[in-house]
């Protein structure tokens, strides 16, 4: 038996043959040409059949994905028509004589390796975009097109890296997991996996070899373990662990249409967290209670320029509507730190994660900032919206904020646009500045919810980018935990409520904890709902030690 250990892209056990994704070899030959403007329209037509191409991967990828997964081939479609990128290959066809299928294949080269080399994960990924883009313009051009792994019957998929055009085309049907040598857990193609629901594991190393084709495997997406040849007892193991998840999911979903509420009769809210309106099916089939974290920035990052107010009128209306009546509360974009998006000019920064971000950039730049509340605004008249300010650090932040929310309504109101005055508003608790202050911020915010990723990071003085940290990371470092204590303690004091929409919500181990420090909602990642419901309903407050929150008393 082979033991292989990767990151879990998908939780969840698959068991089967592997079978190796079989690419078509695009043998790139180099040689001199004598008339350039003929080669350059070779070019130019491939580039022409590749957009048609990722077109309709996109309207495919539509139906079986949603708008999130089927982004991936929009950005492909920019990716081909970047004028650096066909500056590039135009002229080495041009300057140095030579065939396109070369040109594309070095300016592929050079591109990826330039996205490879950058210290931002997520440009990182790029590298992997920019040679899927290359190689369908390289099979255009050689004849040699594009083909999927040709299952036939139920299979592990492997792979060096799957691009992003390739598992869409998979037959999905017959796909019972996937395992690659390289990728990461924030490529697009991790993401098409999870929008999918496809246990994977990437990045498992040059162990996997091809030898192994049409060897049992099993895929551990839960560990981001697979497991080559495994033995009796592991394959027991892990089928009765596959098992007991296919109960689990099965059980949970009779607790659909039950109430959040405990034995001794506390209510909480449970919410969910989106990052796109493709995202909303998901909070629905799972049965959240509203959105709790609708994270806007991502209308940004898959934008090559400033969305404008119609588009974003456009996304936060549609959610609006498919939640139908069930709150959604918007936070505007939180840009900076590990969200960059290049149209912003920001500046390299020696601290991002302390730097130029958030409100501090919706402040300073109030012509981005008034956009997106309009927006906002006028999709409040087609539900129920609230608003959320991110990385509050002082009262007169909020204040500048809902002024200029005050002053964006008040503009609606004279071009007669319909918007609801009632709009809540409110904070995110990250930075212990604002939980320390949260006595006075609870007397001008409608609402507080704690993002415990970044109240962690700024807490514990750890930057949770930074791989080496985490043996410090501790989000159940009393610190932490007495902060949230006291902003609960606060707002409800001015009789305002409290939520959590950071990853701690989802913690089983803090449930409890949570209800009895007075905490009135809970966001997570919509598989967690059902979950984390299951954990309120067998909670029981009266029967908790006396003793429980002393620890985290100020």
């Amino acid at each position: 038996m082979l033991t292989l250990t990767g990151k879990s892209v998908f939780s969840g056990v698959a068991i089967g043959p592997i079978q190796f994704y079989k690419r078509p070899e695009n043998i790139i030959k180099r040689y001199h040409i004598e008339d350039i403007p003929a080669e350059k329209k070779r070019f130019e037509d491939a580039k022409a059949t590749a957009l048609q191409q990722l077109h309709e991967l996109y309207e495919r990828a539509l139906g079986e994905v949603g708008e999130g997964g089927a982004m991936i081939f929009e950005i492909h479609q920019m990716m081909l028509e970047d004028l650096d990128y066909c500056d590039s290959i135009c002229n080495i066809i041009e300057s140095q004589k030579l065939n396109a299928e070369y040109a594309v294949g070095t300016t592929s080269d050079n591109f990826s390796a330039v996205f490879a080399a950058m210290d931002d994960p997520y440009m990182q990924g790029r590298a992997a975009d920019v040679r899927d883009v290359s190689e369908r313009v390289l099979g255009i051009l050689t004849g040699v097109s594009a083909s999927t792994a040709g299952l036939t019957a139920p299979a592990i998929i492997a792979a060096d890296d799957l691009a992003p055009s390739e598992t869409v085309q998979l037959d999905k049907s017959k796909v019972l997991g996937f395992i690659t040598r390289r990728g990461s857990a924030s490529s697009h193609t991790a993401i098409l996996a999870r929008t999918m629901g496809i246990p994977a594991v990437v990045n498992a190393g040059d162990a996997l070899d091809e030898s192994f084709d049409g060897h049992t495997a099993i895929i551990d997406g839960f560990s981001g373990t697979v497991y080559i040849d495994p033995d009796p007892e592991t394959e027991r193991l892990l089928r009765e662990k596959k098992r007991q998840d296919e109960e689990r999911r099965a059980l949970l979903l009779e607790l659909r249409g039950e109430e959040n509420i405990t034995l001794d009769g506390r209510r909480i809210q449970v919410y969910a967290n989106i990052g796109s309106p493709a995202d909303v099916g998901a909070v629905l089939q799972n049965d959240a209670g509203g959105i709790g974290l609708f994270r806007s920035e991502f209308l940004y990052l898959e934008s090559d320029n400033f969305p404008s107010e119609e588009q974003q009128f456009a996304a936060y209306r549609r959610v609006a509507e498919t939640m139908a009546g069930k709150k959604v509360i918007i936070r505007t974009l939180d840009i900076g730190a590990d969200k960059k998006a290049d149209y912003f000019g920001l500046e390299p920064e020696d601290n991002p994660a302390l730097g130029y971000r958030a409100i501090r950039i919706c402040l300073t730049r109030p012509e981005i900032f008034k956009t997106q509340l309009r927006a906002i605004c006028r999709a409040s008249a087609f539900g129920k919206l609230a608003v959320m300010f991110p990385m509050i650090a002082s009262l007169s932040e909020l204040q500048q904020s809902k002024a200029i929310l005050a002053e964006v309504q008040e503009e609606l109101r004279s071009e007669g646009l319909p918007f609801d005055p009632s709009l809540e508003t409110g904070i995110m608790i990250e930075t212990p500045a604002a939980a320390l202050i949260s006595e006075q911020l609870a007397k001008e915010a409608d609402f507080f919810s704690v993002g415990t990723n970044d109240l962690t990071q700024y807490t514990l003085a750890c930057d949770r980018q930074n791989q080496k940290l985490e043996p410090f990371l501790d989000p159940h470092h009393p610190a932490i935990l007495r902060l949230i204590k006291l902003a609960a303690d606060n707002a409800h004091r001015e009789g305002k409520w409290i939520g959590i929409c950071g990853e701690l919500g989802a913690d089983p181990a803090l449930t409890e904890l949570f209800l009895a420090m007075g905490i009135d909602e809970l966001s997570v990642s919509p598989a967690m709902v059902l979950p984390l419901r299951k954990r309120i309903r067998s909670a029981d407050l009266h029967k908790l030690s006396p003793e429980l929150l002393a620890p985290y008393q100020l």
